[in-house]
């Protein structure tokens, strides 16, 4: 049987089974009966949920615009699908071609996509983090909770951690009129993401709207009263301040513990795939039968040294789904690779905050238009004399044209002015980005390096 026959085939009555009830997972599925798959298809969620937008829950949902279940992610078309929510996939049988539920079912497949997203790193001492009134951020559970939790007006709101979802969270909070200590380890807000010449705007900012601001400070210990209420908690400078809620946000966690022995290249840092979001094994050999697509999954990329890159991006997760299912159901010749440039955006204390590229591969910054002191501006990153990324702050409107700088290789530092050029000069400065190896929060965009089963991730807690 040729090759473009046993493709055929597979459209027409072949077996897909979707692990990851997600925006990836429900792009994908939509892709392939758009693409006129008529076989069966199957999707595995742990969640009880249809898939459900998720950048809403940091934003309008904690300020009571939307309800956490008004999040459902719109529909392109019926797909068909046999459902299994609220069941995890427990492990995968690659001989067998059977993926085995966490209720003893098995779901066998031809094709297997998997789209298992990122869990919120939870705060690192069990019994603390069970008291009443400690949160984490990533489901429409933990929205709706947390909610209801703000609503009732606490004495105080910890922040534990100044990424974007800690920023945004704090942010929501001040907009309801809610005291709120952000406490930070690293040097400033963003700063794993953006770098800490960025990142000392975000401070000013944060503290220009009234937030308690503690960089260079961890959290050693979170303290509740008898009945398990959350009451207090304790710095590593010494000081303790009583708080009625503290969100951990630690950053997040790939979910891929299911995929041990395996045989496939999966760890802390996510599922390695090809640019075509086919899976390696631990060998470096691609699969042919299983992909990746969405934050679990690192690939490849030309423009930024084809190192593996792990992107926690909602149009990394739509465009890499739509590419997936497409070269699932498709002849070796006529698969397309998955190039998206990375796009993220933010909102926080009234200032629209996007970057594209890679940020944190940058060796140099120029703030091209605009000034820090206005907290409006665009940050080029430079990386051995090209330009590998921008940051806008209410400077959307160059995004399109730093993507095509980028794009094209241009070099760095820029040599072009622009019309709303301010006072800053165009020499270039350290971005200051953190070592790496402390465990501050983590960028959006992570650079894996170029093994497929790179696998050494380590994270410290905060301590004294």
């Amino acid at each position: 049987m040729s090759a473009d026959s046993d493709v055929e085939a597979l459209r027409r009555k072949g077996r897909i089974v979707v692990v990851g009830a997600s925006l990836a997972g429900l792009r994908a599925a939509e892709t392939l009966r758009d693409m006129g798959f008529t076989g069966s298809l199957t999707m595995v969620g742990d969640e009880p949920y249809e898939p459900y937008d998720r950048p809403p829950l940091s934003k309008q949902v904690l300020l009571g615009r939307a309800r956490a279940e008004d999040t459902a992610l719109p529909r392109r078309r019926d797909i068909d699908a046999e459902w299994r929510l609220g069941v995890a996939a427990e492990s995968l049988d690659r001989e067998s071609k059977q993926v085995r539920l966490a209720n003893g079912d098995t779901v066998a497949y031809d094709r297997l996509l998997i789209t298992t997203g990122t869990r919120a790193r939870p705060w690192f001492h069990p019994e603390q983090a069970a008291l009443d009134g400690v949160f984490v951020l990533r489901t429409r559970h933990d929205a709706a909770r947390l909610y209801r939790k703000l609503a009732a007006r606490p004495s105080r709101v910890l922040v534990i951690g100044a990424g974007f979802t800690g920023s945004e969270v704090a942010s929501a909070c001040r907009e309801r009129g809610l005291a709120v200590t952000v406490a930070e380890r690293g040097p400033a807000p963003l700063v794993g993401a953006l770098g800490g010449v960025v990142g000392d705007v975000a401070a000013r900012l944060q503290r220009d709207h009234g937030v308690d601001l503690r960089c260079g400070t961890s959290v050693t210990a979170l303290e509740g009263d008898q009945a398990g209420r959350l009451r207090r908690a304790h710095l590593s400078d010494g000081s303790a301040i009583d708080v009625g809620v503290a969100l951990a946000a630690l950053g997040a966690v790939r979910n891929t513990e299911w995929l041990a022995g395996s045989g496939l290249a999966a760890g802390p840092r996510g599922i390695a795939c090809d640019a075509g979001c086919r899976v390696f094994d631990v060998n470096g050999i691609v699969t042919d039968d299983i992909y990746a697509a969405g934050d679990v999954a690192r690939s490849p990329h030309p423009l930024f040294d084809y190192q593996f890159l792990a992107l926690e991006h909602w149009g990394n997760a739509v465009e890499q789904a739509e590419i997936a299912a497409h070269n699932m159901i498709c002849a070796g010749p006529d698969r397309s690779p998955h190039l998206w440039l990375p796009t993220f955006w933010s909102t926080q204390f009234g200032v629209n905050i996007k970057s594209v590229g890679v940020p944190t591969m940058g060796d140099q910054l120029v703030i091209a238009q605009g000034t820090l002191a206005e907290q409006g501006f665009v940050a080029v990153y430079g990386y051995r004399g090209r330009v590998i990324a921008a940051a806008f702050f209410d400077r959307a409107k160059w995004l399109g044209f730093y993507r095509e700088q980028i794009e094209a290789n241009a070099s760095f530092p820029p040599e072009y002015r622009m019309a709303d050029r301010r006072t800053e000069t165009l020499e270039p400065v350290d971005p200051a980005f953190p070592d790496p190896h402390l465990p501050t929060h983590q960028p959006t965009v992570t650079l894996t390096g170029h093994s497929p089963s790179e696998r050494r991730v380590r994270f410290v807690p905060s301590r004294a």
